[in-house]
C-alpha cells in the first residue's frame, strides 16, 4: 500500500492547500467531529440530514443560514470542489449554443463546461506581466476596450466570467466591471475560488468579495482560502438574472447523489468560522502576520512579488535566474512545500495556521538555493501570449473534442485545430482550448512553454483529423 502511509507522514511545513494547514486550523467543533467513533459522521441522506437540493432536513437549513449570514439569496454546498460548482454555474447562465465571455486565465472546468453544455466560450485577453509571467485581472478600462471588439450581434452572449482573485493573489476592486457588464445584459459569475476570506470583510485593505459587489453567482472554493476540506466549496447566488431553479437543475446533473456528509458539515463549519467573531479575529490575526512576515523576508532581500492576497507568498526565483520548477524541488528537501510552482516563481500559501520560525527557514533556504546558483543571470522577460483582445474557437468544441485526432508536436502544430486542451496543473490555466486554430506565432510560442513547463506539459497535443 502507498497512499494510507503517506497521508500519515510528516511532510514538512505546510505551505500549501487546504489551507486549514494538515488540521491545525480547522474549526474546533468541527475537530470534535472527526474526534468520534471512526466513521460515524459517513451517513447517507437520511431524512433528518438531507441534501444541498433538498428543501427539507438540515442540510437545507444550514443553506439557508449560510446564505442568510453572506445576504445573499441562495447557497448551495459543493462536494465536487470549486470545479462542479463552476461547472453548474456555467450550465444555468448559457443554453446549448449560445455564448459566454470568458478571461483567458480562466479555469479548465469551465472550457469543460462548455463541452458538456455545447457553450462557446468568447475568450478575452487580460493583462500579462512579463517580468514574472502572470496572467493579472483587467481594470475597468480594459474590458470596456473588450466590450468594444465583441461583435456586432451580441443576442447570442448571455453571461460574463470574471476570476478574483487569481491563484497567485492579483485582484482589483470588481465593482464597476460588474455593473458594466451587466448594463450590457449579462449575468456575471464569478470563479473567487481563491478569495472566500474576502467575504469576510474584515480588512478595508483587502480587495473586496465579488459577493459583496452585485455578481449574480460566485463560487468559493472552501478548502483553498477558508477552513475547510478538500472538495468542499460554495455556490452563491443573488438577484433576478439567474433562475435558482435552473441552477438547481443543473446543480444536479454535476453533483453527486450521494454527497458526503462529512464534507457538508465541513462546507458548514468553515462558513459559520468565516461569520463567528472568534473567526473573524484570527483572520484577522493570520492577514497581520502574513503582512508582517512579508515585510521581513522583503528586508532580509528574499525577492518577493507584491499580490493583493496577504495569505499569499510570491517568490521571485527568475530574479536569480531559477525556474519555480527547479526551486520547488529544491525547498521541498529543505521541509519547505510550496503550493504552486511556475516558470519564474514559486507560490506559497500561508493558510490559516500559524508557521512559527517561517521567516528564518524561508531566507535560509533562499540563501542557499541562491548560492548554488550563483552563476546563474537573472531571468529574460517572458513572452506573452501572442493572441488577440478577443477571439472564439474556430470550431465548436463539443465538434473538435469528440473528432477523431492525431497527435503533434507543438512544432508542427500550425495551421492544425486542436481537439484537447494544453493545460499545465497546477494553476490548470489553458494554454489552448479545443477548436482553437493554431497560428505560426502560437505553434512558436506553445513549443516555448513546453521547455518553460518542463515536464508539467508535454511537447505535443491532439489535434483534429483532417
Amino acid at each position: 500500500m502507498a497512499l494510507l502511509p503517506l497521508l500519515k507522514k510528516r511532510l514538512g511545513m505546510s505551505l500549501f492547500l487546504p489551507a486549514h494547514g494538515r488540521g491545525r486550523a480547522l474549526p474546533e467543533e468541527f475537530k470534535t467531529l472527526l474526534r468520534q467513533r471512526a466513521g460515524v459522521w459517513d451517513l447517507p441522506e437520511l431524512a433528518e440530514i438531507g441534501g444541498p437540493l433538498e428543501t427539507e432536513g438540515a442540510v437545507g437549513q444550514s443553506q439557508r443560514d449560510s446564505a442568510s449570514a453572506m445576504n445573499a439569496d441562495h447557497c448551495w454546498y459543493g462536494v465536487n470542489g470549486a470545479t462542479g460548482l463552476l461547472q453548474a454555474a456555467l450550465l444555468a447562465v448559457a443554453q446549448p449554443g449560445e455564448a459566454v465571455l470568458m478571461p483567458r486565465n480562466v479555469h479548465k472546468s469551465l472550457i469543460q463546461a462548455c463541452v458538456l453544455g455545447d457553450i462557446k466560450p468568447l475568450l478575452y485577453n487580460v493583462p500579462y506581466q512579463t517580468k514574472q509571467g502572470h496572467s493579472v485581472p483587467p481594470n475597468h478600462a480594459w474590458i470596456q476596450k473588450v466590450l468594444a471588439e465583441l461583435p456586432g450581434n451580441r443576442g447570442e452572449i448571455k453571461a460574463a466570467v470574471l476570476v478574483h482573485p487569481t491563484y497567485q493573489g492579483y485582484a482589483n476592486d470588481p465593482t464597476e466591471i460588474i455593473a458594466t457588464l451587466q448594463e450590457q445584459g449579462l449575468s456575471v459569475l464569478v470563479d473567487e475560488a481563491h478569495g472566500s476570506h474576502l467575504a469576510a470583510a474584515i480588512d478595508p485593505d483587502l480587495p473586496p468579495s465579488s459577493l459583496h459587489c452585485g455578481a449574480d453567482l460566485v463560487v468559493h472554493s472552501l478548502h483553498k482560502s477558508a477552513a475547510g476540506l478538500a472538495q468542499t466549496a460554495v455556490l452563491w447566488h443573488q438577484g433576478q438574472r439567474v433562475d435558482p431553479e435552473r441552477v438547481e437543475r443543473c446543480l444536479g446533473w454535476i453533483q453527486t447523489t450521494s454527497p458526503s456528509a462529512l464534507l457538508l458539515a465541513s462546507c458548514e463549519s468553515a462558513l459559520q468560522q468565516l461569520a463567528s467573531p472568534r473567526g473573524r479575529r484570527d483572520l484577522a490575526n493570520r492577514i497581520n502576520e502574513a503582512r508582517l512576515l512579508k515585510s521581513r523576508l522583503i528586508q532580509s532581500g528574499v525577492p518577493l512579488i507584491d499580490t493583493q492576497d496577504p495569505l499569499r507568498i510570491v517568490l521571485h526565483t527568475g530574479s536569480a535566474g531559477i525556474s519555480g520548477v527547479d526551486a520547488d524541488e529544491w525547498f521541498i528537501k529543505n521541509g519547505l512545500i510550496a503550493e504552486l510552482p511556475e516558470p519564474g516563481t514559486l507560490t506559497f500559501c500561508l493558510g490559516l495556521s500559524k508557521h512559527r520560525d517561517l521567516h528564518s527557514k524561508l531566507t535560509k533556504a533562499w540563501n542557499k538555493l541562491k548560492q548554488a546558483n550563483q552563476n546563474q543571470s537573472a531571468q529574460t522577460d517572458f513572452e506573452a501570449p501572442p493572441l488577440p483582445l478577443v477571439a472564439s474557437p474556430e470550431v465548436k468544441l463539443t465538434t473538435a473534442w469528440n473528432a477523431p485526432n492525431r497527435v503533434v508536436t507543438f512544432e508542427q502544430s500550425e495551421g492544425e485545430v486542436a481537439s484537447e486542451l494544453a493545460c499545465p496543473y497546477p494553476p490548470g490555466i489553458p494554454l489552448l482550448i479545443p477548436g482553437e486554430r493554431v497560428d505560426h506565432a502560437r505553434a512558436v510560442w506553445l513549443a516555448k512553454q513546453s521547455l518553460l513547463w518542463s515536464d508539467v506539459l508535454p511537447n505535443a497535443i491532439k489535434v483534429m483529423k483532417i
